[in-house]
Order: C-alpha cells, then sequence, then structure tokens
C-alpha cells in the first residue's frame, strides 16, 4: 500500500500530490508530470475533479501508467479495476507464447496452422484485418506474418541477453528457410464462421508490430464509450493514448524518450496532445549486442536483419493501433521513403532521432510540439 492508502493489491493508485517519487522513465515515451499539490476541477456535473494516476506492469511485458480525473479516489479505483480487465483479456488474446483455459488466442492458431481453422474471438479477427491492410499499405514493412523469422531472432535475443559473452547471430541460412513461410496471404479469415486458419504448417502470427497499440486504442474506447471518461492518458510502455485532455482544456504534455539512456536528458522533445495518440518504436528497447553492435527487436523482411536508419520514429495520429503499425513500418524504411510516406496521410505526424543524435520531422508534426 502506497501513503495515499493504496487498496487495491492489483495496481499502485495514488493522487497527484503523492506522486513526485513516482516519476519513471517508460520504454519509448516518457508522460510528463506536472506533480505540484491536489489539482481540482468543477465538472458540468457540479462535481470536484481530482488527479489520480495508477500504475501495473503485468500486461504486454511492460509498464502500464495511467492518469486521470475522478471525483474520489473510489470512483477512480473502480474504473482502474475494470480497465486493468480489459488490458488482461487483450494481453492473453494476442499472446504467443502461452495458452489460457477456455480462451483460443494467437496462439492456438499458431499451434493449428496446416490443421484446422481455430474459431476465435472478433478482437482477433479485427486486429488482423487490420494487420492485413497495414501490410499492404506499407508494402509488407508491417508484416504479422513474420513469426518464423522474429522467434529465431526472439531466441537469440534471449539467450545473448542472459550470457553477453556468447551472444551471436543466427544463421542466414536459417533465416532464410524461416521467411519462406512468412506470406501473409496464408492468413485465411472467415468472418462468418469466426475462424482464422494458417494454410502453411510452418508459418506463424507475431502481432508484436500492432497488438499492443491496437489493446490500448480498443481499452481507451471502452473507458470513453462504456466508462464515460472524459479525461485520461494510457501510457503502455511506447504506447501513449489521450482521451482529451485536461478538465481545464489545456492537452496533455508528452515526453519523447531519448534515445540515448544514458544522457541527464530523459526526453528529448515535448508534445502536446489531446485525443491523439503517440507511438515511439526504438532500438533502445529490446535488444542485444554481438562483438559490440547492438541488434534491436524490429526485423526488415527484405533483409531478414535489425533495422538500422534509426534510433527511434514516432507516429503521432487519432488511432493508437495505426500508430503502432506506423512506426513499425518507417522504422524499417529509408529516411526519404518514410518521409513521402507520412507525407501523403492524412493526420499522421512522423519524428526520427537518426542515431547521430539528428531529428527530422514530417509536414505537421510540429505543429503538436512547444
Amino acid at each position: 500500500m502506497t501513503a495515499g492508502g493504496a487498496y487495491n493489491p492489483s495496481f499502485s493508485f495514488i493522487r497527484e500530490e503523492e506522486s513526485m517519487e513516482k516519476k519513471r522513465q517508460i520504454a519509448a515515451v516518457l508522460i510528463l508530470l506536472a506533480l505540484i499539490g491536489v489539482i481540482a476541477y468543477r465538472h458540468s456535473t457540479g462535481k470536484d475533479l481530482e488527479k489520480y494516476e495508477a500504475s501495473f506492469f503485468d500486461v504486454f511485458d511492460t509498464q502500464t501508467q495511467i492518469i486521470g480525473y475522478a471525483s474520489s479516489k473510489e470512483q477512480f479505483s473502480e474504473q482502474m479495476s475494470l480497465i486493468k480487465d480489459k488490458f488482461q483479456y487483450y494481453n492473453d488474446l494476442y499472446d504467443i507464447y502461452h495458452d489460457y483455459e477456455g480462451m483460443n488466442n494467437i496462439k492456438t492458431i499458431n499451434d493449428n496452422a496446416g490443421i484446422q481453422p481455430v474459431k476465435v474471438d472478433e478482437e482477433i479477427i479485427e486486429l488482423l484485418k487490420l494487420g492485413i491492410t497495414m501490410d499492404e499499405k506499407t508494402d509488407g514493412n508491417m508484416n504479422i506474418a513474420m513469426g518464423s523469422v522474429l522467434s529465431i531472432w526472439h531466441d537469440y535475443r534471449e539467450a545473448g541477453s542472459e550470457d553477453p559473452g556468447s551472444a551471436e547471430l543466427p544463421p542466414m541460412d536459417e533465416l532464410e528457410r524461416a521467411a519462406e513461410h512468412t506470406d501473409i496471404h496464408n492468413i485465411v479469415i472467415d468472418e462468418e464462421a469466426s475462424t482464422v486458419y494458417l494454410t502453411d504448417p510452418d508459418m506463424s502470427l507475431d502481432v508484436g508490430s500492432i497488438g499492443k497499440g491496437y489493446a490500448v486504442q480498443k481499452v481507451a474506447e471502452y473507458a470513453k464509450n462504456e466508462l464515460g471518461i472524459q479525461y485520461m492518458l494510457f501510457s503502455v510502455g511506447g504506447n501513449v493514448c489521450a482521451i482529451g485532455g485536461h478538465p481545464d482544456g489545456s492537452a496533455w504534455a508528452v515526453g519523447i524518450q531519448n534515445p540515448d539512456v544514458e544522457s541527464d536528458q530523459a526526453y528529448i522533445k515535448k508534445v502536446e496532445v489531446q485525443d491523439l495518440s503517440v507511438v515511439t518504436s526504438g532500438n533502445y528497447q529490446r535488444y542485444y549486442t554481438v562483438d559490440g553492435k547492438r541488434y534491436c527487436h524490429i526485423i526488415n523482411q527484405d533483409t531478414l536483419m535489425p533495422a538500422d536508419n534509426f534510433s527511434s520514429v514516432t507516429i503521432i495520429t487519432n488511432d493508437s493501433g495505426m500508430a503502432d503499425a506506423y512506426s513499425t513500418a518507417i522504422f524499417n524504411m529509408p529516411l526519404a521513403e518514410g518521409m513521402e510516406f507520412v507525407n501523403q496521410l492524412d493526420g499522421v505526424g512522423a519524428m526520427w532521432i537518426l542515431e547521430d543524435g539528428s531529428i527530422q520531422y514530417s509536414d505537421g508534426f510540429e505543429e503538436y510540439t512547444e
């Protein structure tokens, strides 16, 4: 229990004046908190709203931090219990490593590749449809059917992280053999029967490039449409999603993390957003080192090697799932190609941090910066 009397053991819960000690770096994006005193607002209902924060660590293998306004800590705690349950549902549904009793998830689909269609929840079908659309839109730079290749890199990265002295790269011939089983057209979706079938027995899905962002978007929509929440900011790893702004009409301030994690400058740029999502993909989040060179978790479909064009790519748009997909895809594109691609999109802004620390912006991105 925190000093503020957190009474739900599944997540920490504090009022604003108690959260000075709670500042944390979140993998790709830091939320900038002005944590001085209790800020109370008079809501249209006539009730005072106070600012609260909750955080938990057991979904999507990262820290989730939520800031919102409520009329009481009891109301906020009840909202957080419901929201955490939603996050847990999507975490389990999009998991590729674990089975869950009574649930057919992405792992279930992979386990039945080449065997039989799997009946799944609508949220899986909608996610996969978005993934297929984004693959087409980004010319294959965001392929959810890359599981056979990504699993090889995952195993080598895990082994190298556990024993850095023995870290090595996967053999290219092994990666090339796996890449023969990454055709996204081998995903067969039957919406009427609510089934998904992988026709290639050696292929597998990996929705890491889109699943977390999609889940954040769905949870935010649930909070807004079903719980009636008007002012809330979600941060799940590098995925930030805003419902509205502050009750006084001001925007949420979101800091984009400095890829140089050893720098005293924690964030490199601040943006202000309302009803928007900010998603960052970076080479400093999940990586391992071989012979002094860092290899990140974002794998280029053409080279089958970790992308190394940038330190990070940040996307701002109104949908967290699409922002997640765009950040991965654009991280895989050369700067000129990515810049041209983003500038043709409506309502999407991008910021690139290059390896030398320089920054490039797409058209319109700087309107969000201070």
